[in-house]
């Protein structure tokens, strides 16, 4: 009924031929006999794959196109095309492609694909599978592959291989990406050596030849496909992998490698074990946090600034000129217990504890990396992959070929020009500015704290219905938030912005390899990043109230002329600060990053599939459903994996502050891996498949970002926060080794009549209970009183405390250094039954290849054709291949 209602459509619109078309589509049987479902991943004879598709409309270039397509046929790709007026919006052909057996040997050995060859006879280590059971997916979710022994293919010897059908002996993604190869590299011209560089796919989508370009999904990622021969994995990674329901569930790596391909498997074999490991880090995190809430009441410092007796008895010089008046120590009581619960003995054991848990995560992770790779065939593709992966970009702005001396074929090369020098320098000039500009706008967000502190100080005193609020929201707070909301936007705009440049300036440079370009954008994306994002909290730590000086002795950002004086620490520190900063950018940052990878690919898909959902579901083919697609840019696991490192240097750079870091980044990722594999699955187009060994240059990142986190937890801990002044107090200058009287101690007297009066507050400034009987105020600092002959000067106190810094930050570098080295000394990256599985591995391949030989040439030599046909069988003929082949 739905074929004849199409038909009768189509007719009355006067397409008669193409009408009596979709009458032969709709009675043309498949193997089983029954009608061609249009929803099907195969050729209208129903046993062909379709393994690529390719669309275009009647406004492009039919020439370049025909061109292509008649190479592409003369590679041995077949080619079915589908008319328009069979299409959805009755404009657009579709083009689909199958590479048979022949294409697919042929490809496999150019690329070194490793395929089996043997059964493993390594028997498997025993597993305690009843334990894992609440957390484990179905068998045929989880793909579990037999294991093999696997050599890379040779199309001359096929069957030394273990192949049971050709049709499903080279799994969807590796067959994807065979064809991709293809048309990257296939020109549109009749003679490709008169233009060398009127080649490839990525040309002719950017001139509008055609206008995607794309893999097929097997299914509809709600329901089973209703052809048998499919194998609706989309259904199954929807159901069993992209629901949030199934948190708590392992990723089926296997099924996600056999449909997206291994840098994607890899992803999210990362990602998931990033996750794992936080689940400790935050547990640990979380009891380090309980013991700060049990030890609230002991907190005696505390006590004495709350207390009416002392807090409200002590005067306090302004914090700024003019606009800010004396204030009484009490009114900051709330956040000097809130500081508490960061800044106590528990930070600086969980500090530790995280220097050693980013080793433990780096390590395991090697380990983890390298069983991957083996069982995904991956161990030694990384040579390969920079000689096969050479970008069509770089090839075809080479203007000459050079020998390589390693594999001793001729390759393209791009000389060392005075052009090429001056786009490298540009590039770098390119990068160092936007750095500037980022420090520049985090120069004016401390500008905007400095100015705006005192208009905060003066709204909340003429605004008495405030007052009550001022015991919990000081100036102090208030600009704090405030200035961490607008330094999180400033950062957002930056990224928005500096992706593009990034992206410019490294194609500006020509990189050689795929593998190459991300190295190069890798780099650059993250200094700027780590730049703009980390620069603020870097402040905080180590630079805010460390150069302020001394009533009549203050120091001035810019000078003394812009009237902006450098902040001061609340008496308990500035860590508490710190950790507002520290959950405003991260927090901010998750959000916003899950609200718009979810929500906004939806909405592009829902506003471009609006007129196709009017249409009944069988008539919407496959590839017009995929098609109405996002495309997943080549970027878009860059920044993936971007925004993970970014995360992973918040947890470790600034733990000491936060302490729930690790827990937040922990319901952060378990969302992450369900919005990642619900967008990937549902809202984009199949990814082309690609291969890679490890995370790349990212692995580099982080161990750098580890390092760095002993050191700045170290300076946190001494520098921040108030625990090493707290101890010299505690040991050197309290006899009964009790914290009673270190308010008293930590703030030092200035006679009020010593201040200059460009330092005094304004008359109306002043608070009622400010009398001319107080004749003194205090500070922050550790200075001599007035009247002593060396007033104003840093105390024997303060020196005490500086070198008790100096030496807590070398002794914990040294022990967590230490211990961080002998861990990864004493793990080894790759396992020990892995090892020798890859030492078997090439042994069995060396002998079973010899003993091949000799059986061949044992069989040529006796006359024994069959055996000889046997082996020929499956070579492509190599006029079918000349196309392209020039150009690999």
């Amino acid at each position: 009924m739905l074929c004849s209602a199409r038909l009768h459509s189509v007719e009355e619109g006067g397409g008669a031929r193409s009408g009596s078309r979709l009458f032969d589509r709709c009675i043309i049987g498949k193997k089983g006999g029954g009608p061609w479902s249009k929803d099907s991943v195969f050729f209208r004879d129903g046993v062909r794959r379709i393994d690529f598709v390719l669309s275009y409309t009647d406004e492009s270039d039919g020439r370049k196109r025909e061109l292509y397509e008649a190479n592409l046929e003369k590679v041995g790709l077949e080619l079915e095309t589908e008319d328009k007026s069979e299409s959805e919006d009755g404009k657009t052909y579709f083009v689909k492609i199958h590479a048979p057996w022949d294409v697919l040997a042929t490809y496999a050995d150019v690329l070194k694909i490793k395929v089996p060859f043997k059964a493993s006879d390594i028997p498997k280590k025993l597993s305690i599978k009843c334990l894992a059971a609440p957390f484990r997916l179905p068998d045929h979710v989880m793909h579990p592959e037999p294991d093999y022994f696997t050599a890379t293919f040779n199309k001359n010897n096929s069957d030394f291989f273990i192949i049971d059908d050709r049709e499903t002996f080279f799994i969807p993604s590796t067959r994807n990406r065979i064809v991709y190869y293809i048309l990257s590299r296939c020109p549109y011209v009749e003679d490709e050596r008169v233009e060398k560089d009127k080649k490839g796919i990525k040309r002719l989508l950017t001139n509008g030849t055609y206008t995607a370009a794309f893999p097929l999904h097997d299914c509809r990622y709600w329901m089973r496909s209703k052809d048998t021969n499919c194998e609706s994995e989309r259904y199954n990674l929807y159901h069993y992998w992209a629901k949030l329901s199934c948190f708590f569930k392992q990723q089926p790596l296997n099924l996600i490698r056999k449909y997206y391909g291994e840098r994607i498997g890899l992803y999210f074999a990362w990602l998931g074990f990033y996750t794992e490991m936080l689940f400790f880090a935050a547990v640990v995190g979380t009891l380090c946090f309980m013991y700060g809430l049990s030890s609230y009441k002991q907190n005696e410092w505390s006590k004495e600034i709350c207390s009416e007796k002392i807090g409200g008895n002590i005067i306090m010089c302004p914090l700024c000129d003019k606009r800010c008046s004396y204030w009484k120590l009490n009114i900051t009581c709330d956040a000097s217990w809130q500081s508490h619960l960061f800044d106590n003995v528990g930070t600086l054991f969980f500090a530790v504890f995280m220097g050693i848990w980013v080793t433990l995560f780096l390590e395991l992770w090697k380990r983890r990396q390298a069983r991957l790779a083996y069982e995904w065939d991956l161990v030694d593709i990384e040579e390969e992959q920079q000689r096969l992966q050479m970008r069509p970009e770089y090839e075809n702005r080479c203007t000459s070929r050079k020998l390589n001396p390693i594999t001793q074929e001729v390759e393209p090369y791009l000389p060392i020009t005075t052009v090429r020098c001056a786009r490298i320098c540009l590039s770098g000039a390119t990068v160092l500015l936007w750095i500037c500009l980022t420090i520049s706008c985090i120069v004016g967000v401390i500008a905007y704290r400095l100015a705006v502190y005192a208009a905060f100080s003066s709204f909340m005193k003429e605004n008495a219905h405030l007052n009550k609020m001022t015991s919990s929201i000081t100036p102090q707070l208030a600009t704090a938030v405030t200035a961490s909301c607008i330094n999180f936007i400033i950062i957002m705009l930056l990224n928005v912005m500096y992706e593009r440049v990034a992206v410019w300036i490294t194609d500006l440079e020509i990189p050689k390899t795929h593998v190459e370009y991300e190295n190069k954008l890798t780099m650059k994306m993250f200094l700027f990043q780590f730049v703009n994002y980390y620069s603020s909290c870097f402040y905080v730590a180590f630079f805010k109230g460390k150069f302020v000086g001394y009533p009549g002795g203050y120091l001035y950002m810019f000078g003394q002329r812009t009237k902006l004086r450098n902040e001061e620490c609340d008496p308990g520190g500035c860590l508490i600060e710190l950790t507002t900063q520290l959950v405003v950018v991260m927090t901010g940052k998750q959000v916003w990053g899950n609200i718009q990878e979810s929500l906004a690919p939806w909405l592009k898909n829902w506003w471009r599939g609006r007129k196709s959902r009017r249409q009944p579901e069988s008539l919407y083919t496959r590839w017009e459903q995929d098609y109405n697609l996002l495309v997943v840019g080549h970027l878009e696991l860059f920044y993936e994996y971007l925004e993970m490192v970014v995360q992973f240097g918040f947890i470790t750079l600034f733990v000491a502050s936060f302490p729930l870091a690790p827990l937040l980044a922990l319901f952060n990722n378990i969302i992450e891996v369900r919005v990642d594999a619900w967008k990937l699955t549902t809202q984009y187009r199949r990814p082309v498949a690609s291969k890679t060994h490890s995370i790349g240059a990212w692995e580099e990142i982080l161990s750098g970002i580890a390092i760095l986190s002993v050191v700045t937890n170290a300076f946190i801990v001494a520098y921040t926060s108030e625990m090493i002044p707290r101890l010299v107090y505690m040991y050197a200058y309290q006899p009964g080794r009790t914290m009673k009287g270190y308010i008293n101690n930590s703030l030092s007297v200035f006679k009020i009549s010593d201040m200059p009066l460009a330092h005094r507050p304004d008359e109306d400034e002043i608070p009622p209970w400010f009398n001319d009987s107080i004749t003194t105020c205090r500070y922050h600092d550790y200075r001599y009183p007035p009247g002593h002959e060396n007033q104003y000067t840093h105390t024997l106190q303060y020196w005490h405390i500086f070198a008790a810094k100096l030496i807590f930050i070398i002794i914990m570098e040294h022990v967590v250094f230490l211990v961080k080295f002998s861990l990864a000394w004493m793990i080894p990256d790759v396992p020990s039954d892995v090892r020798d599985r890859i030492k078997r591995e090439r042994y069995l391949v060396q002998e079973y290849l010899h003993e091949y030989e000799v059986k061949r040439l044992t069989s040529q030599l006796s006359g024994n054709q069959d055996d000889s046909t046997s082996v020929n069988r499956v070579q492509p003929s190599l006029s079918a291949h000349e196309v392209v082949s020039e150009n690999l």
